[in-house]
């Protein structure tokens, strides 16, 4: 079974921060069995991938959106990957999801091969 759950997301002035956490409960396997990746929607929009954290290598994988200002990183006392948002702007503004496709490693940024999904967090920049 797998259960994720994003939560962080608010309302965010142009230039500043916000964490991201997705609290994951995997069962059967290790938090660190499973890659998390994180997405984002706004409506009309396709699922788009932001950040995933390959736990095979470490190695982070982020779109060119967001390169530089986004960091994925984890906690695995805590079963939780985060995404710290630095120096967001406007078109940042989206749900943001955290998925997961039961796999050490990131397979890229289409939201079709991941399986599992937590329910979203709204997160809104102000210019």
């Amino acid at each position: 079974d797998v259960q994720l759950q994003a939560s962080g997301g608010g309302l965010v002035q142009s230039g500043g921060s916000l964490r991201l956490s997705c609290a994951a409960e995997f069962t059967g396997v290790f938090f660190n069995d499973y890659v998390i990746a994180w997405f984002r929607q706004t409506p009309g929009k396709e699922r788009e991938g932001v950040a995933c954290h390959s736990t095979s290598d470490g190695i982070k994988h982020y779109a060119d959106s967001v390169k530089g200002r986004f960091i994925a990183s984890r906690d695995n006392a805590k079963h939780t990957e985060y995404l710290q948002m630095n120096n967001v702007k406007p078109e940042d503004t989206a749900v943001y999801y955290c998925a997961t496709h039961q796999s050490r490693f990131c397979s890229g940024f289409d939201p079709t091969t991941y399986l599992f999904w937590g329910q979203g967090t709204q997160v809104t920049v102000s210019s």
